[in-house]
């Protein structure tokens, strides 16, 4: 282990683990962006020349890739036992994401814009690369390539932005989407049966099977190829059912009744049951004659959303040192992201016009709310020192 700990204690608390500014960043930027979007979509303006594309470019490169960094930069800190930036470091890398968010909003060039913003991503895995093979860690390159991947994507959708290419950004913004949702299948595969097990205390039953694991990995990433190559055809529809039973069998495995009873459990488990209800919607909707691209926010406010609000706040409380339990408020913004994700998912198909379209908002609104809950609780947990006393 090389960490530091009483240089550590010299350096801000905000600015002593990745986790820390990006988590706090994450909450506030996901209720802010998402209530712009909500003002835009009843008909208020704002400087933004493609609301559609940057409300999208936000939610998965501002708001996801705020976590993914921050998650990582914590994550191989604790695999590698090597330290990650912290103080100025950390801040300097903070800088680079909030410019990136800033820029569009002002009348500087939109090359500057596309630079700063496609500069994060590839720094973050130069970052996260050094300690890895410093150690010799090399099962954990995937994760440098998830970030190169999604690195890739938003290039895709600059490109587009600048007038280089005429129809890149759907693409990039797919491909975007769908590395995030790989990247939590393979860690939710991971934590959320382990979590469920040491909550529980049930350690028998809930690993991982190998069949199944390779079943569902297979049809997963061909519904993801189709996905990507053909999203309309017949066979990408089968394929999304195929991997929505295999995800619902791996789900069905890591169920406990007591994990029911503990809301830092059943988040991570309806959040995770969100991508086999994506994966089936998508296929019905395929196969019959449907828009299935129209379930795109099944796995974006839901999946994506629930996920991310479920791991936030056991990372902030177990790496600060403080029990993993929720409060009543952190309870009340898992029911809302849960429900703004139902809201805004099944109200175009189950609510006539126009009022759909005023659940939509709505469900902006709710969604936001979890997220404004969750920045406003733990802004004192991310900006203090651990209670422990420990660095960190």
């Amino acid at each position: 282990m090389r960490h530091k700990p009483a240089a550590s204690r010299e350096v801000p608390p905000l600015l002593r683990l990745g986790f820390r500014p990006f988590f706090l960043l994450a909450g506030f930027t996901a209720a802010l962006f998402m209530l712009l979007w909500v003002y835009m979509i009843q008909g208020g303006t704002l400087p933004i020349a493609q609301p559609l594309r940057w409300h999208a470019h936000e939610m998965l490169f501002g708001f996801a890739g705020a976590v993914i960094a921050g998650f990582l930069l914590t994550a191989v800190r604790n695999w590698t036992g090597r330290e990650t930036p912290t103080g100025a470091g950390l801040a300097a890398l903070v800088v680079l994401w909030a410019a990136g968010r800033v820029l569009p909003f002002t009348p500087l060039p939109a090359a500057l814009t596309a630079l700063v913003d496609l500069a994060f991503l590839p720094v973050v895995a130069v970052v996260i690369l050094w300690p890895i093979l410093a150690v010799r860690q090399y099962h954990n390159l995937p994760v440098v390539g998830i970030l190169l991947l999604l690195a890739a994507a938003n290039l895709l959708v600059h490109l587009e932005a600048l007038g280089w290419t005429a129809t890149t950004a759907a693409t990039g913004l797919r491909l975007a989407w769908l590395t995030v949702i790989l990247l939590l299948v393979l860690m939710g595969g991971r934590v959320v049966p382990f979590f469920i097990g040491a909550a529980t205390g049930r350690r028998e039953g809930l690993g991982p099977r190998r069949s199944l694991e390779l079943a569902g990995t297979i049809t997963l990433v061909g519904w993801v190829l189709g996905m990507l190559l053909a999203p309309l055809a017949a066979g990408t529809a089968w394929l999304a059912l195929a991997a929505a039973l295999f995800q619902a069998l791996r789900m069905a495995g890591w169920h406990v009744p007591g994990l029911w009873r503990q809301p830092m459990l059943w988040v991570l488990y309806l959040g995770y049951g969100w991508i086999p209800l994506g994966l089936a919607y998508y296929g019905v909707t395929g196969l019959t004659g449907g828009a299935p691209l129209l379930t795109l926010h099944s796995f974006t406010a839901g999946a994506i959303g629930t996920l991310i609000l479920g791991m936030m706040p056991r990372v902030s409380l177990g790496h600060t040192g403080r029990p993993i339990a929720a409060s009543p408020l952190l309870v009340a913004a898992f029911v809302l992201v849960l429900a703004g994700g139902l809201m805004r998912v099944f109200a175009p198909a189950l609510v006539a016009p126009p009022y759909g379209a005023t659940v939509v908002a709505w469900s902006g609104v709710v969604w936001a709310a979890a997220f404004l809950l969750f920045a406003v609780a733990f802004t004192p947990v991310l900006s203090r020192p651990r209670v422990d006393g420990r660095p960190g």
